[in-house]
């Protein structure tokens, strides 16, 4: 991939790379079954999608993640969070 190609994500999103793939890094390597790890990622995705995360949303993906054993699927948070 070139630099052009990160630079049109960039101004199309407003979100740097460098976050995306920290953000990536950090999902890559989480253990799903600590709560503070997902409350993390959790946050950083509202963050970055400049979305406010409500206490319940947040237990909600929380509760869904680490009790249900579901994995974390970037679309699931997404949709939960309203963005499409």
């Amino acid at each position: 991939m070139n630099d052009s190609f990160f630079r049109k994500i960039e101004s199309k999103t407003g979100v740097p790379m460098e976050e995306v793939f920290a953000l990536a890094n950090a999902i890559q390597f989480a253990d799903f079954k600590d709560e503070r790890q997902v409350r993390k990622i959790i946050r950083k995705v509202g963050q970055l999608a400049k979305k406010d995360v409500s206490q319940q949303t947040e237990d909600e993906l929380v509760r869904s993640i680490v009790t249900n054993g579901k994995t974390v699927n970037m679309k699931d948070i997404q949709d939960m969070l309203g963005r499409k």
